[in-house]
């Protein structure tokens, strides 16, 4: 070998290393998920990451997603959502309006999906809907006249529960939606008394106790995080106690609550997915709306009002969404 073409050879080697190390990995999105539920067992959940995976990013391959899990109780979100900040996540999604308070006080820069708000304006998470203004965006929940409706479909169902209990889950918007209820229920001529506030789970017993002293004929949940998380036992409860039960989720009713009239929940955390890549895209919090719900589902589940000693009527069963058997 001559000296030109060795020389020539040696530069060839010592170069292909150099331009293979100038390559940088690419990295992968990292993000934090808060919720009040389990791993398993959630179809809101799943529905998630079927949008997810629709969407090209699969878990373990080209994203991370850091679960954070409450098992039906929402002690630990600030501790959870602490650890996400020190992770250095892309962004939080939090599934309901108490992890998404905790990740909000964790940090004001990273991009914030709440899932499930339940008024985005007087939580203090938005300015207005159309323009968020800071690092949270999302869904929420409300509807115009939603508790109203609820109140409609319930008396059609069962005509004699009244006085109808409010079971309230203690939250920083009980008194709008109390409020809310109260009217619709004056409205309908409906007696919706007492009002009976809950913290935990652990004082269902003690609700349900007061409930039934006042001599209730039926019971209208407002509040979701909570009894969203505790609905087998909220439904044993209602049912031990022999009162009928209007929840929020088509979830409640196929654990054994008798109705429900509300948001699906699998489509708002599928449309979730959707904020999530275009933030991964570049889209700042701050410039996408929060969304309102689209879908509404009757859910009537017919074998707790046969418990109950309840005939549906089967008009409104024709009208139900889901009838549960």
């Amino acid at each position: 070998m001559n000296r030109r073409a060795f020389v020539t050879g040696l530069g060839a080697v010592l170069a292909t290393p150099l331009a293979t190390g100038a390559q940088q990995p690419v990295k992968s999105p990292r993000v934090g998920f808060i919720s009040t539920g389990s791993p398993t067992g959630s179809p809101a959940i799943e529905a998630f990451r079927g949008a997810m995976r629709d969407l090209g990013y699969v878990e373990k391959q080209n994203i991370t997603i850091e679960w954070r899990w409450g098992h039906g109780k929402t002690e630990r979100f600030s501790e959870f959502a602490g650890e996400l900040v020190r992770l250095n996540v892309d962004m939080i999604v939090a599934a309901n309006t108490p992890a998404g308070h905790a990740a909000q006080a964790a940090t004001k820069t990273i991009p914030i999906i709440v899932v499930t708000m339940v008024d985005p304006i007087d939580d203090g998470f938005i300015r207005t809907f159309p323009r968020p203004g800071g690092n949270v965006t999302g869904l929420t929940l409300r509807a115009p006249e939603l508790h109203g409706k609820r109140l409609q479909l319930f008396k059609e169902a069962v005509p004699t529960a009244s006085p109808i209990a409010g079971l309230v889950e203690l939250g920083p918007t009980r008194q709008t939606e109390t409020k809310e209820a109260e009217a619709a229920a004056r409205t309908l001529g409906i007696l919706l008394q007492p009002v009976v506030e809950v913290r935990d789970a652990g004082e269902l017993d003690a609700a349900f106790g007061k409930i039934s002293q006042a001599r209730a004929r039926g019971v209208f949940v407002v509040g979701r995080t909570t009894f969203f998380a505790n609905r087998v036992l909220l439904a044993d409860r209602a049912l031990k106690s022999g009162l009928p039960m209007m929840c929020d989720f088509r979830t409640e009713v196929e654990v054994g609550c008798l109705m429900s009239y509300g948001p699906n929940l699998e489509d708002l955390f599928r449309r979730a997915a959707g904020f999530v890549d275009r933030i991964l895209k570049g889209a700042k919090p701050a410039d996408l709306p929060v969304e309102q719900p689209t879908k509404f589902e009757l859910a009537i589940n017919t074998k707790t009002a046969k418990l109950l000693g309840l005939t549906i009527p089967p008009s409104l069963l024709l009208r139900a969404d889901q009838v549960i058997e």
